[in-house]
């Protein structure tokens, strides 16, 4: 029997991601992965799993998103509210490009940047299988360059703890 890896761990870009033809020449392209801690969450719908995911965020990342709207609107970066209230099917501030029965694709377009944020399920790792965010971030010019390297730190934190929190919370 496969043993489960409760612990989130930095992985390799994965080569099967529908963004990987965005990785070359990126600003920020990482990855990060988890084990599903059960079976249940092996057989969800991809949307519902990125709902949790992006919904289990932690109280400081969401005061960090106010201070971050507050700062970046003087720049002509779109808020949070802004992202949310734009056309088209979304999770939060993402809007999603692409669903398959193991992957969704999320992301935004903005005019100092592209983000794309992939959700990767391999049904077949570990007991329960697993769960791979893939984050590819490319620049447009100097506003975005600062600002990704501004919350580079942040961004990983968020999805490390994103991620953490999911799976104690069970993909509940």
């Amino acid at each position: 029997m496969q043993e489960m890896n409760n612990a989130v761990r930095a992985v390799a870009l994965p080569p099967g991601a529908s963004i990987a033809p965005l990785y070359p020449g990126s600003h920020l392209a990482d990855a990060y992965a988890v084990d599903l801690p059960t079976a249940q969450a092996r057989q969800m719908d991809m949307e519902s799993l990125a709902r949790i995911l992006l919904g289990s965020q932690p109280g400081w990342a969401r005061k960090l998103m106010v201070v971050r709207d507050a700062i970046v609107a003087r720049f002509g970066i779109r808020t949070a509210r802004q992202m949310e209230a734009r056309p088209g099917k979304r999770i939060g501030i993402f809007r999603i490009f692409a669903v398959s029965d193991d992957e969704i694709i999320v992301g935004e377009d903005d005019s100092h940047l592209d983000f794309r944020l992939s959700v990767l399920r391999h049904r077949d790792a570990g007991p329960h299988g697993s769960i791979t965010m893939s984050s590819v971030v490319h620049c447009h010019n100097a506003v975005g360059r600062a600002y990704i390297l501004v919350i580079r730190p942040f961004h990983k934190l968020i999805v490390q703890r994103s991620l953490a929190r999911a799976v104690k919370g069970g993909f509940a």
